[in-house]
C-alpha cells in the first residue's frame, strides 16, 4: 500500500476526493431540491398551495 503513495501525492488525491464528494453533494441536494416531496424550503405541496391561490 505504501508504493501507491509513492506514485501518488496524498495531498493531491485528499483535495481530488474532497472536491468530488461536495460536487456530488451539491448535485444530490439540487436534485431533490428539485422535487416536490423532497424540497424543504418550500415544503411539501407547495406547487399545490401556489395553485389554490391563483
Amino acid at each position: 500500500m505504501w508504493r501507491t503513495w509513492l506514485t501518488y501525492d496524498p495531498r493531491r488525491v485528499l483535495v481530488g476526493l474532497h472536491v468530488y464528494l461536495a460536487v456530488l453533494a451539491f448535485t444530490i441536494h439540487f436534485i431533490l431540491l428539485s422535487t416536490d416531496t423532497y424540497n424543504w424550503m418550500d415544503g411539501p405541496n407547495a406547487r399545490a398551495t401556489i395553485e389554490l391561490v391563483e
